[in-house]
């Protein structure tokens, strides 16, 4: 039988290391949990969520693809009702406000034995911002399309002696590029599109970061070894 998951899910759990003690929070139908048990990725699988509808859903689903007996479920808003015993945490499908949220809600995960995989559905510069600035560091992150959106995947370690992202790096980390994928230059060219329609439409009022963060990024894909990033169109 096979499981209907998305391209960014499926991005999410190739994140996962195997033998994982895995937490997704915020799990919905419970697809990501399901897949990693059913690859023989995860160990284990926390799934919980913020509301019982889904939760309910999630259960079922498990125990239609037959790994429910390898699942806890947890109704919790964000990490603060469930077991502390996992290796990482995921994330997948929310704003960067309602991450932040959670992150902010359960300092207890600010230790090296947590690993973090983030997939930021908007407002993803203020998430890497908030990380940065808290003390986590973006050790990986990979670009994707989803149908006709692009997103990034994030593997987040604890390391509060890392260096803070500039303010290109919010938009664009350099992370992203020690890992290229396919939809790297699509993602570039969004990014810096969206930043120039914001410079534009403000004119003189223009944030002086995004300001920077655009002439900066436009610098970068000048580099002999990066002008692929400006190869192709949308």
């Amino acid at each position: 039988m096979k499981l209907p998951i998305s391209a960014r899910l499926l991005a999410c759990c190739g994140f996962v290391h195997p033998n994982d003690r895995v937490a997704d929070i915020g799990c919905d139908h419970g697809y990501l949990p399901i897949y990693l048990l059913r690859s023989g990725i995860a160990r284990s699988v926390i799934a919980s969520d913020v509301r019982e509808k889904p939760l309910l859903t999630a259960v079922r689903n498990a125990e239609k693809y037959g790994v429910r007996d390898r699942m806890e479920f947890y109704l919790s808003d964000g990490a603060s009702q469930i077991p502390r015993d996992f290796d990482v945490l995921v994330c997948a499908g929310m704003g960067a406000d309602t991450m932040i949220s959670i992150l902010s809600a359960a300092p207890w995960l600010r230790e090296p034995s947590y690993r973090l995989i983030l997939q930021c559905q908007s407002k993803t510069p203020t998430l890497r911002k908030f990380l940065s600035d808290t003390g986590w560091q973006i050790a990986r992150e990979s670009a994707l399309r989803d149908g006709r959106f692009l997103y990034t995947v994030m593997e987040v370690l604890w390391a509060p002696d890392a260096p803070r992202l500039t303010v290109m790096e919010r938009y664009f980390p350099l992370a992203l590029l020690a890992g290229p994928s396919g939809a790297l230059p699509a993602y570039y060219r969004w990014v810096r599109r969206g930043l120039e329609i914001s410079v534009e439409r403000r004119g003189a009022s223009a944030d002086p970061e995004q300001r920077s963060a655009l002439a900066e990024l436009t610098a970068l894909a000048r580099a002999p070894e990066l002008t692929y990033l400006m190869e192709g169109s949308e």
